[in-house]
């Protein structure tokens, strides 16, 4: 004997609105959402503009080297 089964029925369904198709176009962004993109792409750009003037660092020691070497001449 098969068990007696539980149908609901239309006016228990709980009903949907329908939205129009195009309700997702008046979706607005923040302004950060368009703004840190460009300016990151533009930062970028600047680097990589600028890479072409990039040269060689000096033969001569840098500044650290030098107090490094008076210090070790002082104490040595």
């Amino acid at each position: 004997m098969s068990a007696p089964t539980h149908t609901p029925s239309r006016t228990a369904l709980p009903t949907r609105r329908r939205t129009p198709a195009h309700a997702g176009a008046n979706a607005r962004l923040h302004w950060w959402a368009l703004a840190l993109p460009a300016l990151g792409f533009g930062l970028l750009l600047l680097l990589l503009a600028g890479s072409g003037q990039a040269h060689a660092a000096p033969a001569e020691p840098s500044g650290l080297i030098q107090v490094t070497q008076q210090l070790l001449r002082a104490v040595g």
